[in-house]
């Protein structure tokens, strides 16, 4: 692991990462070698959860290709130097901004969507000039061992390459000095990374989670809040970080609510065969998953297929902050249902848990959304909507407090893979005095009428 940061610092001190058409040209490289292997992506995806085509497109690689679109387009200018103003005490003199790349990358990706969690943030990198190591989780195995076999055998590892490995393998990593870390994955780890970085003073973006609420008022057009929620909730068997993690539902509409959940939930069929459904990654979430379960609170679902690593989409209700399965983030198809009577108090006791990764509400009462959006702290959300934010690369996506550190997408993560760079250029021919010694009375005097104190 040494030998490769270094190798890495090495050809980041060549400048030639900082050309714009370098950029460019491996930007490109990247999206061709995707498209060219997007059969062997969707083989070893399925093979570890049984994602299908449909869902890896639509919800990584179509992301990634986006990412790499707008990078190529946008690079020249989110890398100008910037014009700002100087100030009067600085006269004649110009100020600037450079923003440049930080070095060598560490990206550690996630496992519940490995391609997009773990190539996002390295295109980000590659866009600001940087070099990259990537760290794919290690749990999905195929998607490990792909992205790997088809980035490392296109790029020079001194500028690109993926690591495999497990624990042994991040922690070595983490040893090294890199000039940026950034880490998508639990609150846990997130700290475990933030703590290996701070021996070295490393900026880090964590994208970590939280149990983000979806509110659910009187006023919402049902039919469709329904509808949008169960398909965030149960996609990728709700294996998604900013998936709504519990709802909290008026009470006079509860039972309504309640009654088209359901519903939805069986007019989608939400099954391996049809699609629309994968596995629990693996037997150990499934076990945390079961124990989450009360039954004399499964309002509908909750059989587990364990040969198979499924569980049915679950729903909840009679649910309390209290319940073992409101202590963490789910991280699985449970949806909780709490009710509510008064939405401050409903936003009171929300904000008592650590800020979420997201948060969603779905009204038609702009004073009700108000509420919401401006006494809650969350990384992002949506207005009756779920999870299609992340979709949207003009919105920084992010977490803030135990959810996470920093954000990116779009210019946004050109920008958590930047330093900018403050430049005041003064010249030669002219210098006032006042700054100089001897410091007497009347040189203060106009120093004080120059900054108008």
């Amino acid at each position: 692991m040494q030998v490769l940061v270094e190798k890495q610092k090495q050809f980041f001190n060549t400048h030639t990462t900082k050309d714009i058409s370098f950029r460019k040209e491996q930007l490109d490289k990247l999206e061709r070698i995707l498209k060219k292997n997007e059969k062997a992506l969707f083989e070893a995806i399925y093979s570890d959860f049984k994602k299908s085509q449909f869902d890896t497109f639509t919800t990584e690689l179509a992301l990634l290709y986006h990412d790499i679109k707008q990078a190529k387009k946008c690079v020249k200018k989110w890398a100008e130097i910037k014009r700002v103003k100087t100030n009067f005490l600085n006269f004649p003199a110009k100020s600037y901004i450079i923003p440049e790349p930080f070095g060598v990358c560490l990206v550690i990706g996630a496992w519940n969507y490995p391609y997009q969690l773990s190539l996002a943030p390295a295109i980000a990198a590659i866009a600001a000039g940087n070099t990259v190591i990537i760290k794919p989780s290690e749990i999905p195995t195929k998607t490990s061992a792909v992205m790997a076999s088809i980035i490392n055998k296109n790029f020079p590892k001194e500028f690109f390459t993926v690591v495999e490995g497990g624990i042994t393998e991040t922690s070595e990593l983490l040893e090294q000095k890199f000039d940026k870390i950034f880490f998508t994955g639990s609150t846990q780890v997130g700290k475990i990374v933030y703590q290996a970085a701070a021996k070295n003073i490393t900026p880090v973006t964590l994208e970590l989670g939280g149990k983000s609420p979806a509110f659910v008022t009187k006023s919402a057009n049902l039919k469709m809040t329904v509808k949008r929620l169960v398909w965030a909730k149960f996609l990728n068997a709700g294996q998604t970080c900013i998936a709504p993690d519990y709802v909290m539902v008026h009470k006079s509409i509860e039972k309504e609510f309640l009654k088209q959940v359901i519903n939805e939930i069986k007019k989608e069929h939400f099954t391996v065969e049809n699609g629309n459904y994968v596995q629990i990654i693996n037997a150990k979430n499934l076990s945390r998953l079961e124990q989450l379960l009360q039954p004399e609170k499964i309002y509908f679902g909750g059989k587990i297929d364990a040969d198979n690593l499924i569980l049915q989409p679950t729903v909840m209700h009679q649910v309390t902050f209290e319940d073992k399965v409101m202590q963490d983030e789910i991280f699985g198809p449970i949806l909780p249902v709490l009710s509510y009577d008064s939405l401050p108090e409903a936003i009171k006791q929300v904000s008592k848990l650590p800020k979420p990764l997201s948060c969603y509400v779905f009204s038609k009462n702009k004073n009700e959304i108000k509420q919401v959006l401006h006494q809650l702290s969350f990384g992002g959300g949506a207005v009756n909507e779920a999870v299609m934010h992340i979709t949207n690369p003009n919105l920084p996506f992010g977490g803030v407090g135990a959810s996470g550190i920093g954000n990116y997408h779009g210019e946004a993560g050109f920008k958590a893979f930047s330093h900018y760079k403050s430049v005041l250029d003064k010249p030669t021919w002219i210098e006032l005095n006042l700054k100089y010694y001897p410091h007497t009375a009347k040189k203060l005097s106009i120093i004080k009428k120059i900054l108008k104190f």
